[in-house]
């Protein structure tokens, strides 16, 4: 299929041009903001001859092309008008989103920057609670009072963090927001609430309820607020509105939240506590198990986010949670997986993916090792949700809870030791028993290997012995100074599992892409994040300098060559600010490519773990 033709079927497959709300390219795929994503069939896309694969990441569908990308994007250009500027707001609703799906995204945008801190505090309070049951730290000491206010400082003011996140989400003022959540949980607000105490707004009775570690009546606010303030905006004069606006939603939201949102967000989330308790105690072991079982496929599906702000609101309501045993025992049974994945296959690249994948997943990822290895194989899936369900039913019987908000991983054990360790043997014995089940099950059950000559998780063989007349064998220098990153490791799925050649990564040190070989610049991107060579020897060479650095459009990179220019190896391609692109929140990590990999018998990366720019990183054989 020559370019024009992939060019038209890839954009019929997505919908047409009237489906497309914006269109731009990187270095190896297309990017795709559809307006309807509902009328695609991803699978029919990446049957397309020429397409490697495709991913759904950022709000994008991202159709990987490979090197001729460039000329896929103008080949769409000349049958539609989607390669000018775009007038389309990127921000606009998806009118054919389901409103299960626009809860799901609302929850992950709502929790997800949070997960990062939620986990050392939860970490940071089970330690506590080990320390004081042992005597180590006594609750008396101002020792303990600090590092209780630490711990406990984040779920005490989770109104507070959760009006940014929310604020950011439905598009509001963060500021307002954030002074909303602080009268809700102000020291006089919070002394309303006691017991006896008595409170009215102008005379209206008001049932006063305490907001600390609250989940629900802040998410409540912050959306009513976000539409009062869209609609005072657009009535108010631009010389009132600025400071009028807030003055209306501080005195409008907060007694509104106080008689109404807030109430209701509480009543709703104490029921929902009451009959998830009264369905687990009607049988703890059943429901321990269903719930280890079922969470890895919620989470492939990304449904897991409706149960996030259950869990939240248990742990606010009740002060534990009987759901993140059986989530963190999900979690531990995939690790065990892979585990007897990386003891039973003769692959021994297979088998450094698994060792890897074992590794991330005890610390709470599991992408790699669900996508890499379990999913992939099938039957370790399989057995890995039934191992869970084994260790689930041991952690309901034991009446194991969970104390802390954050992902399941190893550094969370001490998250569900609670104050009096009810429960806490139970789980570590449901961790143990679901992560060896599953190693021995899949070790002795076995799985239909990968074989030799299909390395890291590219499922497509690399043709070791259709070597091509005119290339030869030659040494890839590295482009960077920095620490080598197995490829299978980075965060990128097309990068990471092969389908655009072997290769390596690199965590670079110094903000300066060399070329690695002697040759030709192939392709020089405006926007200076990727650069392609191919060299006097016939290897074709992508430097992709981090993840999804094309968004930043150019900005802290600098490019030093053109497209078509002969170079020398050494000669300076790139430099770029690491500090920069990292504090713009993205991932440095540069991919280094060999594009062409099937046109060699074997492809050997450096055992280095750092490299210089005049060291050797990959040999062409």
């Amino acid at each position: 299929m020559d370019t024009n033709q992939l060019a038209e079927k890839i954009l019929k497959e997505v919908g047409g041009e009237e489906n497309v709300q914006s269109l731009v390219h990187c270095a190896t795929r297309l990017r795709f903001k559809l307006k309807d994503r509902t009328i695609v069939d991803k699978n029919a896309v990446e049957s397309i001859p020429g397409v490697v694969t495709v991913m759904e990441s950022a709000g994008q569908f991202q159709v990987v092309i490979g090197n001729t990308v460039p000329e896929v994007y103008e080949a769409i250009g000349n049958i539609s008008n989607l390669t000018g500027d775009q007038t389309s707001s990127d921000n606009s609703s998806n009118e054919n989103e389901t409103i299960f799906g626009k809860f799901v995204d609302m929850i992950s945008s709502l929790f997800t920057p949070l997960l990062g801190v939620m986990a050392g505090a939860g970490i940071l309070k089970g330690l506590l609670s080990i320390a004081t049951t042992t005597k180590l730290i006594i609750p008396e000491t101002s020792t303990y009072i600090i590092l209780s206010a630490i711990a406990d400082s984040l779920f005490y003011f989770l109104p507070v963090l959760l009006a940014i996140t929310a604020a950011r989400k439905f598009k509001a003022n963060v500021f307002v927001a954030v002074t909303i959540a602080g009268a809700l949980v102000y020291p006089t607000i919070i002394g309303l609430a006691e017991p006896g105490v008595s409170a009215d707004f102008f005379g209206i009775p008001v049932v006063m309820v305490k907001y600390t570690s609250t989940v629900i009546p802040i998410i409540l606010s912050i959306y009513v607020m976000s539409i009062l303030e869209k609609f005072l905006n657009k009535r108010l004069h631009q010389s009132i509105k600025n400071f009028i606006t807030p003055m209306i939603l501080l005195v409008v939201v907060v007694p509104l939240t106080l008689m109404i949102f807030g109430p209701f967000g509480v009543y709703v989330g104490n029921a929902i506590a009451d009959v998830l308790i009264t369905v687990i105690n009607f049988n703890p072991i059943i429901a321990g198990a269903l719930i280890a079982a079922s969470w890895q496929i919620l989470v492939m599906f990304g449904l897991h986010w409706g149960i996030v702000p259950v869990m939240m609101n248990n742990i606010a309501t009740m002060g534990k949670d009987p759901l993140k045993p059986s989530v963190a025992i999900s979690v531990f049974a995939q690790a065990g997986a892979v585990l007897g994945v990386m003891l039973k296959t003769k692959n021994k690249e297979f088998k450094a993916l698994s060792a890897s994948a074992v590794v991330t997943a005890l610390f709470g990822i599991t992408e790699p090792a669900v996508y890499g290895v379990t999913l992939r194989l099938k039957r370790p899936f399989i057995i890995g949700v039934i191992s869970a369900a084994v260790g689930g039913g041991i952690a309901g019987y034991a009446g194991s809870m969970g104390y802390a908000a954050g992902p399941s991983s190893i550094l969370m054990i001490p998250a569900f030791y609670g104050p009096t360790g009810e429960g806490f043997v139970g789980f570590l014995i449901g961790i143990a028993v679901a992560f060896v089940l599953a190693a021995v099950l899949t070790y002795f059950i076995g799985f239909e290997d990968i074989p030799e000559t299909t390395t890291g998780t590219n499922e497509v063989s690399t043709a070791k012995t259709a070597t091509h007349v005119g290339v030869k064998s030659e040494m890839i220098s590295s482009p960077l100074t920095g620490d080598i990153v197995p490829l299978e490791n980075i965060n990128d799925k097309a990068f990471a599992s092969g389908t655009l050649g072997q290769g390596l990564a690199i965590s670079p040190t110094k903000g300066e892409v060399v070329s690695p070989v002697n040759g030709t610049v192939t392709m020089a991107f405006a926007t200076g994040h990727a650069v392609g060579l191919t060299s006097e020897n016939g290897a074709e060479v992508l430097i992709h300098i981090g993840l999804d650095t094309v968004q930043l459009d150019g900005k802290h990179f600098e490019l030093k060559v053109t497209q078509g220019q002969t170079v020398k190896a050494g000669d300076p391609l790139v430099v770029f600010d690491i500090e920069a692109i990292k504090a713009a929140g993205f991932d440095v990590t540069t991919p280094v490519i060999i594009t062409n990999t099937a046109n060699y018998e074997d492809v050997v990366v450096s055992d280095q773990a750092q490299v210089d720019t005049s060291d050797r990183l990959i040999t062409l054989l």
